[in-house]
């Protein structure tokens, strides 16, 4: 990506430059609508391709197909996430098993939204890999998903999207949302010598946290200033687990919290046919934490991973059992959207609403329920995790 401009100054905090020679990319632009508004809506752990060969596996990807079109069509988002476990991958056959993609993106296609995805540990196994699913996305044009960091261990959805305003003058992003590989699953057609399936690392690699750090200072050089942000993980970090087992409160950090304990980057649990010892968490993800924490600018992380929780912390304190505090950052479960995996909690799909007006202060979400009703709608602002909200009805369907 490539940008030339005359001038920049930084005001309150927000980046703003004079217009220039026009961005150049790769991808179609994001922009904020003219009433300066960016949504975005996130399908978590979709789990297409479960049990492929069974009547009951297919009809999942129809009900899958039907939640995300529903949430669609209630909702009206600038960007779809689908951050992470698109694919049941231990499930699929080689020949076939990143052709769900079309599936899953069919929906998208039909209202021409754009998205971008990052990939989970059943994106990975024996059968299928992100390095597929991405050349599989590549063939859609309204597909941002890219690969930014090629290392032995980086995995492939690790990437950044600058959001722009309206105004096609204005070159400066207004909004940065960066994506990461967590990991985790199998590594792609390898075997142990006994037969087995190889563990792949379950989080974001320190190469991608090195790359992290070293382009957002990039950035906030060229800019002068620091872009507010998002960021967008399928596996959440130790600190959502440290918080769970200090306690969420059902009103003020409303929503389903029934994967207790919930499993976190590093815990190293086992997936498909693959034996052995598994790991046991030892900090893997602390750079990648500590990286997030010294991002200026970063309003709110997104994971998904725990199909049965979908509530927000405020991360202002330090927490049992670790040794270093937060600085007020904002971290959210998304919602469990498809019918594969595991749980049978009411699907649905969280939604970020960011204005021009709140941006760097505010960050409106909710989760939007297959059957149209909204719950958990909460404001991550200066006052999250005090503010009292109704509690979230824990329903199934």
């Amino acid at each position: 990506m490539f940008f030339t401009f005359f001038f920049s100054s930084c005001v309150l905090g927000f980046c703003y430059r004079a217009a220039g020679a026009p961005v150049t990319s790769s991808t179609p632009a994001l922009r904020f609508t003219s009433d300066g508004k960016f949504q975005i809506a996130v399908f978590e752990d979709l789990h297409y391709g479960e049990a492929e060969d069974l009547d009951w596996g297919p009809q999942q990807d129809v009900n899958s197909t039907r939640v995300m079109s529903e949430v669609l069509d209630t909702e009206s988002p600038q960007l779809v996430v689908l951050n992470g476990d698109l694919i049941t991958g231990e499930n699929t056959f080689l020949e076939n098993s990143t052709h769900y993609v079309d599936r899953i993106v069919a929906p998208l296609v039909a209202r021409n939204l754009k998205w971008a995805s990052t990939y989970g540990n059943h994106d990975s196994d024996f059968n299928i890999s992100g390095e597929g699913i991405l050349a599989r996305e590549h063939t859609y044009t309204n597909s941002l998903t890219q690969s930014m960091v090629n290392t032995t261990n980086s995995g492939v959805s690790n990437y950044f999207l600058p959001v722009y305003p309206a105004d096609t003058t204005i070159q400066t992003p207004e909004l940065l949302l960066w994506f990461f590989d967590s990991k985790g699953g199998n590594y792609f057609q390898q075997r142990t010598l006994n037969g087995t399936e190889v563990p792949r690392p379950d989080w974001v690699d320190q190469s991608v946290v090195d790359w992290f750090v070293q382009e957002n200072a990039r950035l906030s050089q060229l800019y002068d200033c620091a872009i507010p942000s998002l960021a967008f993980f399928h596996i959440p970090v130790n600190a959502m687990l440290a918080f769970q087992n200090q306690g969420v409160s059902s009103t003020r950090e409303p929503g389903i919290n029934d994967d207790v304990p919930l499993a976190q980057q590093g815990q190293g649990a086992l997936q498909g046919d693959a034996t052995g010892a598994v790991a046991q968490y030892g900090g893997q993800d602390i750079p990648f934490m500590k990286a997030l924490l010294a991002t200026k600018g970063l309003m709110a992380t997104f994971s998904g991973h725990d199909h049965g929780d979908d509530w927000c912390f405020n991360w202002n304190s330090t927490l049992p059992g670790m040794n270093f505090s937060g600085n007020g950052l904002d971290m959210c479960f998304g919602r469990h959207s498809g019918y594969g995996g595991y749980g049978t909690w009411t699907r649905g799909s969280r939604q970020i609403l960011l204005t021009k007006e709140s941006l760097g202060n505010s960050v409106e979400t909710w989760i939007r329920l297959e059957d149209g009703s909204v719950s958990g709608r909460v404001s991550l602002n200066g006052t999250y995790g005090r503010d009292e909200y109704p509690a979230v009805i824990d329903s199934s369907s």
